[in-house]
């Protein structure tokens, strides 16, 4: 229950619809009951039906007062003093005015509450796509991109329609409920307390299939999550899947995973379905109970209550089935947002592991060095894949990192722009403890190329300025040309104003590259991060490439990860990474006379580039 508690306050910001939809709801129930308690007996009396009935005393001893003989004399007066033509006429169109108000009641009610609805829909999803904007990389190598992509869409339409399923509910069901049971205790208070508490039967019942329903709801919402990552993985590796021929392994895969929650959502809906008729049977057992023990009274002459009172007492009987049978829904919604919340609420409570240190400073400009001092790293608690760096980079300097497959070359510039915390030592740029500078302007300073370009389903134009969208055409063409790129763009369907696809998939490697480059020299940084930024190329295309890499890298400080030494030769200095350490570090020239790692892996790649 502390769950959804915690969901209700998602109303709050909604009030404004969710009171005017409450207040269409109030007056709905309203015209509701007036139809029932009043048109009914008014009926009965102008018919004729009621008119033996005496004009005094009480017709039912067990009886607050008697409501159908104080009805029946107030109709009787109309009657007697409009006509009875003039009251039908009068009573037909009250009918056809009064349903018509019911009506649109109900209508405006719903015109509000679509405002709630997607108000909450709305709200809780951006609450989650920006909590995860916040969260470290790490977190995203932990988790299934499907499962998140299904709590920010499917759990979170469930939580808004067990939020709303309550508030319709709530100001439906109860004041219907209430004034029936009012009405009911005014007939016979002795009978209605004996129907009452049958009522708490309903409440254990619906108590035992709602908890059923919280489990079997995690489990529908976790095998959904499964299936969107499924489907995430093969789309984004399609080309993999029919290279392999692997076409009939995913279907299959799929289709497992389908059936499952196939099954699971068939439980889920068997047992969901289980309310609703329970509900109604209870409501009709009391209902067919009240049936036996007044007409066996009538019959024998026990009761006093006339058939017309018995008839309309039964009547408010099976009127107050529908919302308890309502309210059983309800109590199953409740149990599967319940579910959906505790999901979301678990990606909402992770605190962030980067963030900005309460005193963190601005840093507009890169003035000196980068300075690593004992600086060691490990994974969630794993092994150190870094272990006592120290490593100065000048402003300036371009700086190669080298090393064997898994040695940490990426993690040591990851940690740079805060990608991750060091576990241990420390990071300066300028004497400036890195974790002490604002993550905004930290990453300011820094352009990213790798390997594995990210592009979006966006135009060129768009791409080339990601984080300075209001940059003049003119700018984002001056970078593209840099790039070696404005010539492919001018040669599309639109030029800059094409649309390139999910992760840029209508060009080619070189194209995507260069777009990266494009964007990293519109970023104008004084730090650039190249990371294995041409080792997918083929031969023309890195020619291409690496021209431009060279345009970006001019005036530049430049950190270089790559496979292929004979493109970090001309670095003013290279560091070889082995084991998490630095072991060498120099020029080319140096290395190469030292005879140490970094010998060994040009004269490998030498030989089998040879």
């Amino acid at each position: 229950m502390k769950t959804f508690l915690r969901l209700v306050r998602y109303l709050w910001p909604q009030r404004r619809d969710l009171a005017l939809a409450n207040f269409m709801m109030l007056f709905y129930v309203l015209f509701s009951v007036v139809s029932v308690g009043f048109i009914m007996p008014f009926i009965d009396v102008l018919f004729g039906q009621g008119a033996s009935s005496p004009a005094g005393g009480s017709t039912n001893p067990g009886a607050l007062f008697d409501i159908k003989a104080v009805l029946q004399q107030v109709f009787s007066a109309i009657i007697n003093h409009y006509g009875r033509l003039t009251v039908l006429t009068y009573l037909c169109i009250f009918i056809a005015v009064g349903f018509l108000l019911k009506n649109l009641f109900a209508y405006f009610q719903s015109y509000f509450m679509a405002g709630v609805e997607q108000g909450i829909i709305r709200d809780i999803r951006l609450q989650l796509y920006t909590h995860l904007h916040r969260l470290s990389l790490s977190y995203f190598t932990e988790e299934r991109k499907g499962n998140l992509i299904s709590r920010i869409i499917n759990d979170v339409q469930i939580i808004n329609a067990s939020l709303i399923a309550v508030v319709n509910s709530l100001f439906r069901d109860p004041p219907l409920i209430i004034v029936y049971s009012v009405v009911l205790f005014l007939f016979d208070w002795q009978l209605t307390l004996m129907v009452l508490i049958l009522l708490p039967l309903t409440g254990a019942v619906l108590a035992r299939i709602g908890n059923s329903l919280k489990r079997k709801s995690i489990r529908s919402q976790e095998k959904i999550a499964d299936i969107t990552a499924i489907l995430d993985e093969t789309l984004s590796g399609i080309r993999v899947v029919k290279a392999f021929a692997m076409e009939k392994f995913e279907v299959a895969r799929f289709k497992r995973e389908n059936d499952e929650y196939s099954r699971t959502l068939i439980s889920l809906m068997r047992r969901r379905a289980l309310a609703a008729p329970i509900t109604e049977y209870l409501g009709v057992f009391v209902a067919t109970f009240v049936l036996w023990f007044i007409g066996r009274g009538i019959i024998t002459g026990t009761s006093s209550m006339s058939v017309g009172a018995f008839m309309l007492y039964l009547g408010i009987v099976f009127q107050i089935m529908p919302p308890l049978k309502q309210f059983g829904q309800v109590f199953n919604s409740v149990k599967e947002g319940i579910a959906a919340g505790e999901r979301v609420f678990n990606i909402l409570d992770i605190e962030p592991r980067i963030f900005d240190h309460p005193n963190a400073v601005e840093k507009q400009s890169f003035l000196n060095e980068i300075r690593f001092e004992h600086v060691a790293f490990a994974y969630n608690g794993r092994d150190p894949i870094l272990k006592d760096v120290n490593l100065i980079i000048h402003k300036g300097e371009i700086v190669a990192i080298v090393g064997h497959s898994g040695v940490g070359k990426t993690t040591l510039v990851d940690l740079i722009p805060r990608f991750y915390d060091v576990t241990s030592g420390i990071i300066k740029i300028d004497d400036i403890d890195i974790r002490k500078i604002r993550i905004s302007s930290l990453r300011s300073l820094m352009g990213i190329v790798t390997q594995d370009t990210i592009l979006f389903n966006d135009t060129v134009r768009n791409n080339i300025a990601y984080g300075v969208l209001d940059t003049p055409l003119e700018k984002i063409i001056e970078a593209a040309k840099a790039a070696n790129a404005h010539h492919f763009i001018e040669a599309m369907p639109k030029g800059y104003e094409t649309i390139i696809g999910d992760r840029g998939v209508r060009l080619s490697g070189g194209e995507r590259q260069r777009l990266a480059i494009a964007r990293a020299l519109l970023k104008n940084p004084p730090i650039l991060i190249l990371d294995e930024a041409t080792s997918m190329l083929d031969t023309e295309s890195e020619l291409l490439v690496q021209e431009a890499i060279e345009r970006l890298m001019y005036g530049r400080t430049s950190i270089v990860i790559a496979h292929r030494l004979s493109t970090v030769q001309n670095a003013d200095r290279i560091v070889v990474l082995d084991d998490g350490y630095i072991v060498e570090q120099g020029t080319h020239e140096q290395l190469l006379q030292l005879n140490g790692l970094y010998r060994k892996l040009y004269e490998a790649q030498f030989r089998v580039e040879a």
